[in-house]
């Protein structure tokens, strides 16, 4: 079944940098990704039913910090759907940072958890995004350093649980679920990963356009 967007629904998508692409610098308060693209397309295909688009990414963000600004910036907007990404910042960044700390796949399961729970309770329909990570090497601003194969390896040991976490929670509430990782390792078979995105975190316009295209898959 797909969510039925009604004249009027508010819709929320919230998360980390991927979501958050500058949106306080731009007029409409979407920024330049995926969130842009799925309001545009909707408005060009149902100029008879407009719906109200709401930014409320954060660069950086993790689960915890979405929770303790999840009551003024979420809940508060009573949004009709909401859609979340979330996680590639969870990842175990100690791995490169010695005093950094590992949130668990299940921290990060439990903190998803209680960001869903009110969000169900007050009957919004629910789009979790899987976060995802393509294979390229990168520098890493929060060490300065290189990360190779090797380091990715570790990257995508600690993701994966934390993926199949999104899935169970998806599952568990009902949710929507958009398989972004899968869809970035299917799109990226033919061309590269770099044209999807360019340091395997952040898309390219490329990659916002198929999560742009994926979400609007689930939506009627």
């Amino acid at each position: 079944m797909t969510i039925t967007l009604r004249a009027g629904s508010t819709v929320m998508v919230t998360g980390d940098s991927i979501t958050d692409c500058q949106r306080l610098d731009s007029e409409d308060r979407l920024g330049f990704g995926y969130p842009l693209r799925i309001a545009g397309e909707w408005g060009f295909r149902h100029p008879d039913r407009p719906v109200k688009w709401l930014n409320s990414g954060v660069a950086g963000n993790k689960v915890m910090d979405l929770e303790a600004r999840w009551q003024t910036d979420v809940l508060d907007a009573h949004p009709d759907v909401v859609s979340i990404l979330v996680g590639i910042n969870d990842v175990g960044w100690q791995t490169y940072d010695p005093d950094g700390y590992a949130i668990t796949a299940d921290e990060y399961a439990a903190g998803y958890d209680r960001l869903l729970a009110p969000l169900a309770e007050a009957g919004a329909d629910l789009i979790l995004i899987e976060p995802f990570l393509l294979p390229i090497p990168r520098v890493l601003e929060v060490v300065d350093s290189y990360v190779d194969a090797e380091g990715q390896r570790k990257w995508r040991a600690d993701l994966d649980p934390k993926i199949q976490a999104v899935r169970e929670l998806a599952r568990a509430y009902d949710a929507h679920l958009l398989a972004a990782d899968g869809l970035f390792a299917e799109v990226s078979a033919p061309t590269g990963p770099e044209h999807w995105a360019a340091d395997g975190v952040h898309p390219t316009p490329a990659g916002h356009a198929a999560l742009a295209a994926a979400w609007l898959r689930l939506v009627a």
